[in-house]
């Protein structure tokens, strides 16, 4: 399964910055990410949603950009410049020709070492986070996600919003903005991943020259999140339908068990043809979306199905979805089924490494949280070697009864 032609190297520079490269010597591009590890999980209720924040700050201007000459210095070669924050990571990237590499270096240098945190704009950035909030507020599907980790996790901060609420982004000033920057923006948090037609010892350099600055310090500690126990919650809000999120905590990112889960999510629903889709939208037609997904963490994961329904059908989609999760508790799969989806995994992962983006997340991903890279071939491995018995026993472990979440958002009326 290892593609050819491709190179992974790894460096440490002397303040703790992380470099991992894939030299992808057939095409003309370069994906570049500087990633730390700081999320909403590293935050508190009072500044709840200040990761997110700072990311926006980070494009509002430095010592010699503008935030428009921020904008327009990777767009006028043809490139891409952006930045997301999640429950545990912030990362600012650019994909990028080959031959303007140095640039973008130089541009996301200049924004994560020289921005100014000027006052007028944060009050402006205020206003632009908070009808963000609003806007995520008016989408129910997002809503009851936001609701199902809240309900999984609480009072841990994975359990926060990423974005924040009103009252946490209204109450940011630059003091705590940027005391909130200084403590987690330190070059021992920091991993930087490129992938594409690169040389590694030129990247090394030039980001040694580009990220001196940036101090190595302790890595704060973080609480580990509590495994999760049986809650039901409703949510009555404006909405067209029924919103339902069940599911709850598992492995970490590095368990050797993440295999089985992984194919025992995709059987369950991951896409068209996965057992849930089948059941309860094909066959009875109780839904129009339903899936499965896994999200895993240094120290935790999530396992989460959701389904969006009609208020009157949410009881029976429920009834459908516990009466498959205890027939993979108590009948081991067949073989046919369960070749079918380690192959579309594996043809999935491949399909997805045809885009240099993904390839340097990954890279990025595997530092942060194995510390090391994990072969393709590792992979097709570890997918090829889950057994039926593996799949049946994390469905027993998975779907305890006394440990599942329920959120649901039902219609006002």
């Amino acid at each position: 399964m290892e593609q050819k032609h491709t190179h992974i190297n790894k460096s440490i520079l002397s303040n703790g910055i992380r470099i991992v490269t894939e030299k992808i010597p057939h095409v003309r591009s370069v994906s570049f990410g500087i990633w730390l590890e700081v999320g909403s999980r590293n935050e508190n209720s009072t500044n709840n949603g200040v990761s997110h924040f700072i990311e926006h700050m980070l494009f509002k201007g430095t010592k010699k950009r503008s935030a428009f000459q921020i904008a327009e210095s990777i767009e006028n070669v043809g490139g891409h410049l952006n930045a997301f924050t999640s429950k545990d990571l912030t990362c600012y990237y650019a994909h990028i020709l080959d031959e303007h590499l140095p640039l973008a270096i130089d541009v996301l240098a200049d924004i994560l070492q020289e921005s100014l945190f000027n006052e007028s704009e944060i009050k402006k950035e205020q206003e632009v986070v908070l009808e963000e909030i609003r806007a995520s507020e008016e989408v129910p599907e997002e809503r009851i996600h936001d609701y199902f980790f809240a309900d999984l996790f609480r009072p841990h901060p994975l359990g926060f919003p990423t974005l924040g609420t009103e009252q946490t982004v209204k109450s940011f000033d630059q003091n705590m903005l940027l005391e909130y920057f200084h403590k987690n923006y330190t070059g021992n948090r920091i991993v930087i991943a490129a992938a594409g037609n690169l040389h590694h010892p030129e990247i090394c350099d030039l980001i040694e020259k580009k990220f001196s600055a940036l101090v190595k310090a302790p890595k704060l500690p973080m609480a580990k999140p509590l495994k999760s126990q049986q809650i039901k919650q409703k949510y009555i809000e404006d909405s067209l339908q029924a919103h339902v999120c069940l599911g709850t905590t598992t492995i970490e990112y590095s368990n050797k068990m993440k295999y089985p889960l992984l194919v025992l999510n995709t059987l369950l629903g991951g896409g068209m043809s996965s057992r849930l889709f089948q059941k309860v939208r094909e066959k009875h037609g109780l839904c129009y979306n339903i899936y499965s997904y896994l999200e895993f963490f240094v120290d935790s994961g999530v396992f989460c199905i959701y389904t969006g329904t009609e208020q009157g059908k949410v009881a029976k989609s429920l009834e459908l979805i516990i009466k498959e999760l205890d027939n993979l508790k108590e009948n081991s799969i067949l073989d046919e089924e369960l070749e079918r989806t380690k192959s579309q995994l594996k043809g999935n992962l491949l399909l997805s490494l045809e885009s240099t983006s993904n390839r340097m997340n990954r890279l990025a991903k595997m530092e942060i949280y194995m510390k090391k890279n994990i072969s393709l071939d590792d992979i097709s491995k570890g997918l090829n070697n889950v057994t039926a018995q593996e799949i049946q026993l994390q469905a027993k472990k998975l779907f305890d009864f006394e440990r599942l979440v329920q959120s649901i958002l039902l219609p006002v009326n």
